[in-house]
């Protein structure tokens, strides 16, 4: 069928947008692409209209929930079958789509990149023809990108493993580092990679010095002029978007905070309500924006500083996507700028901890099990520095990533046992037999054992969760997986774990100076002396002719030059700092300066987590100092008895969690 015509009989649309019939064109033909579009241009058709002409499934993957299920909803509602998988769905609804998928009754498919280590979803992966493999916010693959996903790294050898032929990129922020980098890793040529360009000229960007205390007057003055007027404003931290929100609506503007520290009820009922029109005004960190598809955006504010340039362009492009126009305003203030630097400072794990890990390691045998979230809570470090960790031990050849199995599995009978094993003849009923004599059943839920059924009957595991999965399919049990392990080979025992560490500890400071970078690359951006659209065009490869675009600030006033706070006062000057060894204290072996200066400067990490830290005098007390002026603070004074060099305090540690 002639794309054209597919467009108008599957999505009621009569033409394209830029790029897309470029992208799909390609597609369909059965080469491998890119789509570089910007935030809202239409980059989701390049894979939901092949979708209805390829013979088989479209998988999809996709960073983010929320992505997925407005994604979903569009293509529902043209009757597209598709379908979603997450951690929302109970037994039966995953069964049903997965039967669904294996039956070739649905299109498009979509999941999240840890969806391929799941050894249900892999065994099943195995019976489907897919057609093409979808990679939604592509950046991520890069570790140029602004929001690397170490677990993308992998998705080039999933696709090979699954016989998956031709891969469609998405994103919207993308420079032309990332895009050669993210394009190499799935040998798409530059010929296939459609770039439309960044580019509005229906967006007013608005550079504004202001004071810090003042930000909140001018807020409401902004908003107060047209209160109705849809209205997203960025934060940077939790506490701001719910103080922000509630200084609004105290003052009559209709508005609500968004952040990832509330409920997913909550949050999914302020986003409802937000696109249906009920609420005006978002006040939201970053947690907010991420597939949200509402076209008549009149304003987004920040009121913080943006992480980058990245992340502005992002956020800006949900702005005017009707075309009218639409008001980008940054509140141009350098007094938070140490809370964005320390957010980076915060994901950089202690040299200690990385030392335990390879020392644990180098100690296992061929195969090493581990739960990450267990790891990240006993090493301190953040999952996903965690996993980015691991991905750079991989990298090394010193381990590599085999499955992820779950250590418990748990179903309730739907029939009695009796009727499911009359089901089977001669051998296959010794089997199922022997399996539902070594479970053990409570009072609603069943306990398998699969290392019993494994050893008296002399079988693998995997032929007891094919017939698990088969009961399940049957509508004879429900089951549930709990405990996820994660199993990585040991390639080399061989390395010198000293030598190790602090080749990896180098390469996270260098992510760490990267990313401190590009933070202060946003800052020379937001107060450059030449036009700011045409400034951000030619940050991700776009040359425009024009000298000026007569609708951002410095067109119409000239350079800007953000607000500088006065100083803060010296370390040495504070009071209740001298509680710092009652902190260290508190922290126990994991005292280290480190972990202090995160504690001090409000960074959560799984161990101040676990101590309900935050809750502590004393926490994030000195969160608009930079971090590395806290920590070597903290190293300088004698009388606190803090070392960053204490791996036996993690053997410790590790040994009484276990």
């Amino acid at each position: 069928m002639d794309i054209n015509i597919a467009l108008k009989k599957y999505f009621g649309f009569d033409s394209f947008r830029k790029g897309q019939e470029e992208v799909i064109s390609r597609i369909v033909s059965g080469v491998s692409a890119a789509a570089i579009f910007p935030t809202g241009a239409g980059k989701s058709l390049c894979y939901q209209l092949p979708a209805m002409l390829l013979p088989h499934l479209t998988l999809v993957v996709s960073p983010l929930l929320s992505l997925m299920k407005d994604q979903l909803d569009f293509l529902l509602s043209n009757n597209i079958p598709a379908a979603r998988l997450d951690s929302t769905l109970t037994g039966e609804q995953y069964n049903k789509i997965i039967t669904r998928a294996v039956r070739s009754e649905l299109k498009i498919l979509m999941v999240s990149v840890e969806r391929f280590k799941n050894e249900r979803f892999r065994n099943k992966l195995r019976e489907i023809d897919v057609s093409l493999l979808v990679i939604d916010e592509a950046h991520c693959i890069s570790e140029w990108g602004h929001n690397f996903r170490p677990e993308y790294l992998r998705l080039p050898d999933y696709q090979k493993e699954f016989g998956i032929k031709n891969t469609l990129l998405l994103t919207a922020t993308a420079t032309e580092q990332v895009t050669f980098d993210m394009c190499r890793r799935f040998n798409i040529d530059s010929e296939n990679v459609i770039t439309t360009g960044f580019y509005r000229d229906n967006l007013f960007l608005n550079i504004t010095p202001v004071r810090d205390a003042e930000k909140k007057e001018k807020l409401l003055s902004d908003i107060g002029n047209a209160p109705d007027d849809p209205t997203i404003v960025y934060v940077t931290l939790q506490k701001t978007a719910e103080e922000t929100a509630s200084y609004l609506a105290a003052n009559q503007i209709n508005a609500a905070a968004y952040h990832g520290g509330m409920k997913n009820e909550e949050r999914t009922d302020i986003q409802n309500r937000f696109m249906n029109g009920s609420i005006a005004c978002v006040v939201a960190t970053i947690a907010f924006g991420m597939g949200i598809d509402k076209n008549n955006i009149r304003r987004v504010i920040h009121f913080d500083l943006p992480k980058s340039i990245e992340n502005y362009s992002q956020e800006i492009g949900r702005a005017g996507r009707d075309g009218k126009p639409a008001a980008c305003v940054v509140y141009g203030n350098k007094r938070n700028l140490s809370i964005l630097e320390n957010f980076i400072y915060g994901d950089t794990p202690d040299r200690e901890a990385i030392f335990q890990l390879l020392k644990e390691i180098k100690e296992n045998g061929k195969l090493w099990e581990t739960k990450l979230i267990g790891l990240s809570r006993d090493l301190n470090i953040r999952i996903l520095p965690l996993k980015t960790l691991l991905v750079y031990l991989s990298i090394e050849k010193i381990i590599e990533p085999k499955y992820t199995y779950f250590e418990e599995y748990t179903f309730k009978y739907l029939i009695n046992p009796k009727e499911i094993i009359e089901q089977f003849k001669d051998e296959r009923k010794q089997f199922v037999q022997t399996i539902l004599e070594n479970c053990h059943s409570k009072k609603v839920w069943t306990t398998v054992d699969i290392g019993t059924i494994c050893s008296v009957y002399q079988t693998e595991r995997q032929r007891v969760l094919n017939a698990l999965d088969y009961f399940y399919e049957k509508q004879w049990i429900d089951l549930h997986a709990g405990q996820a392990v994660e199993v990585y080979q040991v390639l080399n025992h061989s390395f010198d774990p000293e030598l190790l560490t602090d080749n990896i500890y180098r390469l996270f400071r260098e992510k760490e100076k990267t990313e401190i970078q590009r933070i202060h690359n946003m800052i020379r951006f937001f107060e450059s002396d030449s036009c700011i659209s045409k400034e951000l065009a030619s940050y991700f490869g776009e040359k425009l002719e024009i000298e000026k675009c007569d609708h951002c600030s410095f067109c119409s006033q000239g350079r800007m030059r953000l607000v500088s706070e006065d100083e803060l006062k010296g370390l040495s000057e504070l009071d209740n700092l001298h509680k710092l060894s009652e902190i260290k204290s508190l922290l126990g072996p994991l005292g280290t300066s480190g972990n202090l200066a995160k504690f001090l400067c409000g960074l959560n990490t799984p161990l101040i987590t676990r101590l309900r830290a935050k809750k502590l005098p004393g926490f994030g007390f000195l969160e608009k100092y930079p971090f590395k002026e806290v920590q070597n603070w903290i190293e300088s004074q004698a009388d606190c008895s803090v070392s960053s060099q204490c791996p036996e305090a993690y053997t410790h540690e590790r040994s009484e969690s276990q």
